[in-house]
């Protein structure tokens, strides 16, 4: 295990190597420059300017020093709000993110997971067409559309919840709504189709045979391997999640590290886009490494070091 975790983490730090050299040398291909604006700057406050945050430097100095930067995890300080780093921008709005992520995550795995249960179990039944309804509904519907919707008709028309802002628990069911609609629909057909394998192997027909009862099959041998797909697609879902959705925070008026991200890319913030973009990067990274450990211990029969199954 701690081989295969040090192999991994060498990957990981090759991949970061490629994903930060690759944002930083796309940053400088963008068009125009982080004091370009509609207002004409004075070229010699722009050149103080460029001095100051090392923009006039050739770009091999700049490349090292953000190469240096990234490795002691600074991030550089944010051109458009005075007075904050990238780190400050990343450590206010992280948590609210993560809080957000976390809540609409455990609603889609949890609604997710036992719709596609559901639907496998009653294969070709009224709960399997409604479950799948729903599902195609969920994938359908854009989410800012649900934001919308759930604003209209659970906020404005029945009052149960504040249309928008971060002040107290209350505020973060609509948008946890909203963030997990379409994941609970990709989580409930890919629980039912992997549920429905599982459900034709050799393995569950002798445990039929054997006189089992429906529930002991479904809990002790089919959910758990059924559970391998979903959780392939909740690593990088995961990362996507917690650091929060750009669309639905802009909507809701929330603080997290989407909202950030979003007002860098009109501001031509570069730093803070690049640095959100790296964090992004490494939770995306050990999120597929959590995964892969993650399959040890749902199905022991891969192992970690080979790679396959049965030996």
């Amino acid at each position: 295990m701690l081989r295969y975790i040090s192999k991994r983490l060498l990957y990981m730090l090759l991949s970061l190597f490629l994903i930060v050299t690759a944002t930083f040398f796309l940053m400088r291909a963008a068009p125009g420059g982080p004091f370009t604006s509609e207002k004409q700057i004075p070229p010699e406050i722009e050149k103080n300017l460029n001095e100051f945050y090392g923009l006039d430097l050739p770009w091999y100095h700049q490349y090292f020093n953000y190469l240096v930067s990234i490795a002691k995890w600074d991030f550089g300080p944010s051109f458009k709000y005075k007075g904050q780093t990238v780190n400050d921008l990343i450590e206010e709005g992280f948590p609210v993110s993560f809080f957000l992520g976390m809540e609409a995550l455990l609603l889609a795995v949890s609604i997710g997971v036992l719709l596609g249960i559901i639907a496998a179990l009653n294969h070709n039944k009224w709960q399997d067409y409604g479950a799948m309804v729903f599902a195609v509904l969920g994938i359908s519907v854009p989410s800012f559309i649900m934001a919308s919707i759930l604003q209209y008709f659970l906020a404005i028309k029945l009052g149960w919840f504040p249309v928008a802002r971060w002040e107290s628990l209350q505020h973060t069911v609509l948008p946890a709504l909203a963030l997990a609609a379409t994941l609970t629909a990709f989580i409930a057909r890919l629980t039912r189709s992997s549920m429905l394998e599982v459900l034709g192997n050799d393995y569950i027909r002798t445990a039929k045979a054997k006189g089992l009862s429906r529930g002991q099959i479904t809990v002790k041998h089919a959910i758990r391997n059924a559970l391998l797909p979903v959780v392939t697609y909740l690593g990088p879902l995961s990362a996507q999640v917690l650091t929060g959705s750009f669309v639905i925070e802009k909507i809701f008026g929330i603080p997290g590290l989407g909202s950030h991200f979003v007002t860098s890319i009109t501001n031509r913030d570069y730093t803070t886009i690049m640095g959100v973009t790296v964090f992004y990067s490494i939770l995306l990274l050990l999120a597929v490494l959590l995964v892969d450990i993650a399959y040890g211990f749902i199905d022991p029969r891969i192992k970690l070091a080979g790679g396959k199954k049965g030996e």
